[in-house]
């Protein structure tokens, strides 16, 4: 019997891991061992840090949403317990934006908290 073969999906297979692993640095974007080992460990990083990219953000709206409002004399909790019993529906992000490009508005909900 003849024996197979397996050439062409082997080097299609080669072919997709250093595609992949273009612009990496030294031999990990020219030899296929390393260019593996190096993409896989690339993509958990890819994979956690997916996830870890909305914690980051909302941590970060909250501390400019807290500057914002510490200017005007009120410390974070207060203003979103406040938001709350003035039913204002506004997320974080929202209200981040506002802080940061929109004062006089971010004020304005800061007065309506106070009342």
């Amino acid at each position: 019997m003849a024996k197979a073969n397996h050439s062409v999906a082997t080097r299609k297979r080669k072919k997709k891991v250093l595609k992949q692993a273009k612009g990496f640095w030294g031999d990990s974007s020219k030899q296929y061992q390393q260019a593996k080992r190096v993409l896989m460990h690339a993509l958990e990083y890819a994979y956690r840090d997916r996830r870890n990219k909305k914690r980051e953000f909302r941590k970060l709206w909250i501390a400019r949403i807290n500057a914002a409002c510490r200017q005007e004399g009120v410390t974070y909790s207060v203003f979103m317990s406040g938001l709350k019993k003035s039913k204002i529906n506004l997320d974080r992000k929202t209200l981040a934006d506002l802080a940061v490009r929109d004062n006089p508005a971010f004020k304005k909900i800061v007065e309506t908290i106070k009342k």
